[in-house]
């Protein structure tokens, strides 16, 4: 098993892990990160990399990601504005035509809560990247705790015998904890690939629709750009 927050238009990180896991679970219930990638991601264009921010309205001190509200009232032309710095400057990219329609659809519907719009885009890049893994929302599984124990009975609900996690999470995940549980982990260490992009210098860590828009998703990044630590039990 795997799990992440419903970040907004992702990185291929994202999906490199979605791709390894048999179950992904969707971390929908959270605390929303102000100013984190739940409602903004990177794109480049031809004055460099610009972030898209979905504006949000003002949140609690703990709001989980599922209670998020866009801001449509106060700016009302986000989507257009998202709309159209991808079609400005990524129309001459060789797959732009492809998926054109499905980004241009979805900037045209009225969109209330942040996980319904990133579960959208989420849904159909996985499509995009051929892609089949089910998807979990952790707030169906009733389970409470902070950090550790969190995703240990995360795993332990779901009867996950391996956990695949970022690397981030080494700083708090009690891995003698999970392994007296019969729970091994595996730390992801995602090899960003190059590929042709805008302009001469290469940035890697943008939304994936970068990569979508310039190489149509063809290549299998991700079996080619495994870490060796994939499937291995973590030795401290």
């Amino acid at each position: 098993m795997a799990g992440h927050q419903p970040n907004y238009l992702p990185w291929l990180g994202f999906f490199d892990k979605l791709s390894h896991c048999d179950v992904f679970l969707v971390e929908d219930n959270v605390q929303f990160e102000p100013q984190g990638f739940q409602n903004r991601t990177r794109i480049k264009t031809f004055e460099g990399v610009k972030w898209l921010t979905v504006p949000v309205k003002h949140q609690t001190k703990f709001s989980p990601i599922n209670e998020v509200i866009i801001a449509n009232s106060s700016s009302q032309d986000w989507a257009r504005r998202h709309w159209q710095t991808l079609k400005g400057n990524y129309s001459r990219a060789p797959y732009w035509g492809r998926f054109e329609g499905f980004f241009e659809q979805a900037f045209c519907q009225d969109w209330t809560k942040l996980i319904d719009l990133n579960m959208y885009f989420i849904r159909g890049l996985m499509g995009f990247f051929h892609i089949k893994k089910p998807l979990i929302f952790a707030s169906s599984l009733h389970v409470s705790g902070k950090k550790n124990e969190l995703v240990l009975e995360q795993c332990k609900t779901l009867n996950a015998t391996t956990l695949l996690s970022g690397i981030g999470a080494r700083s708090y995940l009690n891995v003698e904890r999970f392994q007296k549980e019969g729970i091994s982990i595996a730390f992801q260490n995602f090899c960003h690939p190059k590929y042709s992009q805008l302009g001469n210098d290469f940035v890697p860590g943008l939304s994936a629709v970068d990569y979508l828009f310039w190489t149509g998703g063809k290549e299998k990044i991700f079996e080619s750009c495994r870490s060796e630590e994939y499937g291995q039990q973590f030795s401290p």
